[in-house]
């Protein structure tokens, strides 16, 4: 099994898209739990099992190298997550309006992601539930919906650390692999929460 411990960049920088397209890297889809952690094993798109070993939250398009120069590479594509959509396209408010929808979806601990006139919260609870949490704050005119995106729509793209690497479970860019396109991302918030999983040779962390 092939173990991929090195980062070499993501395929939004030029360089690393050039490189990767001569590679021809094999694929990997990885779902939320998993690139939060530091060591896991996945299967490739074309069904090969790899290990994957490193510090630092994935994105979509990363590419991942064994630290061999002649060694195979791996990209990195997300696996899409439901959320809760509010729309504020239609609705009456102000900032108060704004200030007590994210109090009461801090309250909750949920990650929050801001497009346009939209805010997005990752579907982590039943929508009867999120809908309770959410709908007393809600201006007349608002509307909610559920939608597939990425879970990197909900990365902040603080780096959580030198290099961008992570020591716990922060979050370091976008992704827009899956789903729906989300080019006008305006902001984020974040409540975390720390996993447990295998690492790259079946091991707990």
């Amino acid at each position: 099994m092939e173990v991929f411990d090195t980062y070499e960049g993501n395929v939004d920088d030029e360089a690393v898209a050039a490189r990767a397209a001569v590679a021809d890297p094999a694929s990997v889809t990885v779902d939320d739990d998993q690139r939060r952690r530091s060591r896991f094993r996945a299967t490739t798109d074309a069904g090969t099992e790899v290990g994957v070993v490193l510090a630092r939250t994935l994105r979509a398009g990363d590419l991942l190298s064994t630290g061999d120069a002649d060694g195979p590479l791996l990209r990195v594509a997300l696996e899409p997550i439901e959320a809760l959509v509010v729309d504020l396209a239609d609705a009456d408010g102000d900032l108060t309006t704004a200030v007590a929808l994210g109090h009461a979806a801090g309250n909750r601990h949920w990650d929050m992601a801001v497009r346009d006139e939209q805010v997005l919260f990752p579907a982590t609870e039943s929508d009867e539930r999120m809908a309770a949490t959410v709908e007393p704050h809600l201006p007349a005119g608002a509307t909610l919906d559920r939608e597939s995106v990425s879970p990197g729509l909900f990365d902040d793209g603080s780096g959580h650390g030198p290099d961008g690497q992570v020591h716990d479970h922060g979050h370091d860019g976008h992704a827009h692999d899956h789903g729906h396109s989300h080019d006008h991302q305006h902001g984020t918030t974040h409540a975390h929460e720390h996993h447990s999983g295998d690492d790259a040779n079946g091991e707990g962390r």
